[in-house]
Formats: C-alpha cells, sequence, structure tokens
C-alpha cells in the first residue's frame, strides 16, 4: 500500500497543499481572487467565496474537509450559456473568442 501525505485542498482554487503550505497560500490566494474578479465585467463578478463551515469547526475529518472545500471551488466556476461547460470567469471570454461565439 503506498501512503500519500494528507495534502489539503483550498476552498478558493481548488488546489492542494500541505498543511503548513495551506495557512500560507490562503490569504494570498484570496487576494488574488479579489485583484482578478475586480477586473472582470460586472455581469460575471462573483461575491467572495466564504470558508465552509466544515473548515472552522474545532472536529477536523480531512477527507471531509477535502470534499467541502473541492465542492467550494467548484462552485465559483461559471457555465457557458452555449455549451454548458464550466470554466473560471475570467477565462469565459477567451473561450468564446476562440470558438467564435457570444460569451456567456
Amino acid at each position: 500500500m503506498i501512503y500519500r501525505p494528507g495534502f489539503r485542498v483550498c476552498y478558493i482554487c481548488g488546489r492542494e497543499f500541505g498543511s503548513q503550505s495551506l495557512a500560507i497560500h490562503e490569504p494570498k490566494c484570496l487576494e488574488k481572487w479579489h485583484i482578478e474578479n475586480d477586473k472582470l465585467p460586472k455581469h460575471l463578478r462573483r461575491a467572495e467565496p466564504a470558508k465552509p463551515q466544515s473548515l472552522t469547526d474545532g472536529t477536523y475529518d480531512i477527507k471531509a474537509a477535502n470534499e467541502t472545500a473541492y465542492q467550494s471551488a467548484q462552485a465559483q466556476l461559471l457555465p457557458c450559456e452555449n455549451c454548458g461547460r464550466t470554466f473560471l470567469p475570467d477565462r469565459l471570454p477567451h473561450f468564446a473568442a476562440k470558438n467564435k461565439f457570444v460569451p456567456c
């Protein structure tokens, strides 16, 4: 059996980090999220992602917490009206331009 270290998932971007790195990453990731969100057109801007309740409780089940964080990151993706695929809001106009149709 192969042992994999217990990585934790960022609730903002969905990437995996070590337990020490995540505490450093989350504030910077949220700062980056604000910068990118402010650059978007008003109709594509999103509400600030809130840290899920299961990640702020005293008890910590890493599998459940990672699943909750992953779902939180996936909820920030926007579906394309034409094809239904989900994208980060800043990528949607690029995808639309590349495929010659009006973005969502």
